[in-house]
């Protein structure tokens, strides 16, 4: 592995910050104290620094010794409604909110390469950092896109990374063209006639017929869908009722489709609506559905992706490789790459609890090789 000695020695600063950013994680678009120690140190840097983009989003440019091209890096600050289960020194002080998927890792990486490129200033062309709040299903990109992102840092190819426990440490993978899922959340409000518990007659019973809609949704995919399709429909929330003795008014369903074809997903949320239908008339009940998607399908530009390799090349050596495997999961990172071509990679870190877990503990021996990643990316690709 080749780490440039520089980001080796400031590897300790690395990890001072992202244990601090853990220690004080935020939600999305209430990313301000981690929006103004990302903006505080590029500016420390001698990096121009722009704030607020589509909330609290943090751009900063680097500009390098020669004419080239304009790279782009992303990386994501926000942290998830999880209570934190690790009692780690650096744990989360802020109750029920925790990095539970590593973006304080990220923001870390990114910092590092920033900081690597602005005392090297050797590469060609411009660096462009992108800090994204509201990741986790909030719209952050959308958000920032809407402010105008590539039109005020315009970018020539754009890149990010995220790190995984599913593949050992310092594996980089790679999937070219489509990689992750798109995804779409629903909201679906059963509306009944609430009684007394001893008297169902008298009513119409909202948690019946939505428990009949859980169970009539999972036969979607399996019945209704083409089996060499890849989907997934998950209803993730169930709520309703507050008593023993009260038969109640509503209930509601949340959850998640997964896919990687438009038009599949809009074959499935069709379906869902005939299924919402057929049991608010089953159940003489109301029922209405909301669907909305959230991020596209991750398509990696093939040419870029075997570029992004060949840089992790120069870090992890033989360590880097192309993968095949899509992944269900969504990035909104999928949305950047809609606008501005680009790639994004996985890189493995120590450990097997899963992201989105409790007891989930980011690997800080891999910072130094994600910043050192993140800046190959700008010596390599910024060569006009």
């Amino acid at each position: 592995m080749t780490v440039p000695a520089r980001i080796r020695d400031f590897a300790e600063d690395l990890t001072a910050i992202r244990r601090d950013l853990h220690e004080h994680p935020e939600l999305g678009f209430q990313e301000h104290r981690t929006a103004g120690i990302v903006a505080d140190a590029l500016r420390g840097w001698g990096i121009e620094v722009t704030t607020g983009i589509g909330g609290t989003g943090v751009v900063g440019v680097l500009r390098g010794s020669r004419p080239g091209r304009t790279i782009g890096l992303r990386a994501d600050m926000d942290a998830l409604p999880i209570d934190e289960q690790t009692n780690l020194p650096w744990s989360s002080k802020t109750p029920g909110v925790m990095h539970a998927c590593g973006h304080d890792g990220h923001t870390t990486m990114l910092l590092g390469a920033a900081r690597y490129l602005a005392e090297t200033r050797d590469f060609a062309g411009t660096a462009v950092f992108i800090f994204q709040p509201a990741e986790e299903g909030l719209g952050g990109a959308r958000a920032m896109l809407a402010d105008g992102l590539f039109d005020r840092f315009p970018c020539d190819e754009i890149y990010g990374l995220h790190n995984s426990p599913y593949h050992p440490e310092g594996v980089v993978r790679i999937t070219p063209g489509p990689a992750q899922a798109g995804a779409n959340f629903f909201d679906i409000r059963v509306t009944g006639r609430g009684c007394h518990a001893a008297m169902p007659e008298a009513g119409t019973d909202a948690l019946v017929a939505a428990a009949a809609l859980v169970g009539q949704l999972q036969t979607i995919v399996a019945r209704a869908v083409p089996a060499t399709q890849e989907v997934v429909l998950s209803v993730t929330q169930f709520h309703a009722g507050s008593a023993y003795n009260v038969i109640p008014d509503t209930a509601t369903l949340a959850g998640t489709v997964r896919y990687f074809d438009r038009a599949t997903a809009d074959l499935v949320t069709r379906r869902m609506q005939e299924i919402c239908d057929g049991i608010a008339r089953g159940h003489d009940v109301e029922v209405t559905l909301e669907m909305r998607n959230v991020f596209d399908v991750l398509e990696n530009d093939a040419v870029l992706a075997e570029g992004m390799i060949a840089a992790a090349a120069d870090v992890v050596g033989g360590a880097a490789s192309i993968d095949s495997r899509k992944v269900m999961g969504s990035e909104d990172f999928a949305d950047m790459l809609q606008r501005v071509p680009g790639a994004y990679c996985t890189l493995g870190q120590a450990g097997t609890v899963p992201l989105h877990n409790p007891g989930y503990v980011f690997d800080d021996a891999i910072l130094p090789v994600g910043a050192a990643l993140l800046a190959r990316m700008v010596e390599r690709r910024g060569v006009a």
